[in-house]
């Protein structure tokens, strides 16, 4: 298998500038990254994005079980 140097990434660089100039690549950048981080999330079974706050107990209900086991 060959090897990748300096040069050749330098120019894959320029031809992607060329082709999607250089407001379009970081928006490419930001879509490559959440789809590998999706697929990584899936693979090791990562947790939902929606679900990242923990939940908070509601303040009324533990009084009322305090009051009820008095």
């Amino acid at each position: 298998m060959p090897n990748i140097g300096p040069l050749e990434i330098a120019l894959v660089l320029v031809i992607l500038l060329v082709i999607f100039g250089p407001k379009r690549i970081p928006q490419l950048g930001r879509s490559l990254g959440r789809g590998f981080r999706e697929l990584k999330d899936s693979l090791t079974g990562g947790f939902d994005d929606d679900d990242d706050e923990p939940k908070q107990l509601d303040e009324g209900s533990e009084r009322e079980k305090e009051e009820q086991k008095k």
